[in-house]
């Protein structure tokens, strides 16, 4: 890590194998890396999620058989991964409390 990288503070979740593929946990670095570097990132890799909070997005990653999130913030110190889970469609008409 350079001295000009922001650090990742984890909060919640971890990029691992399993259960991430070995091709997504490095796809994930790799992504997670550039943020590090000062990288702005656009779809299909990440996209902002101002509807959780400001400076926050997600990063999108494929795996062989599902679709990993990361919830991640943007802060001028570091960046901050809130959260890592799988992406699971809801049925029509069901929400999230």
């Amino acid at each position: 890590m350079d001295n000009d990288d922001k650090p990742l503070v984890w909060l919640r979740g971890e990029v691992k194998t399993p259960p991430f593929s070995q091709e997504a946990r490095v796809e994930a670095g790799f992504l997670l890396r550039c943020l590090q570097q000062g990288e702005n990132l656009e779809l299909p890799h990440s996209r902002s999620m101002p509807s959780i909070g400001a400076h926050c997005h997600e990063l999108r990653i494929r795996d062989v058989d599902k679709n990993w999130r990361i919830i991640y913030r943007i802060d001028d110190d570091a960046i901050l991964i809130v959260e890592v889970f799988i992406d699971t469609l809801l049925p029509k008409g069901e929400e999230i409390l």
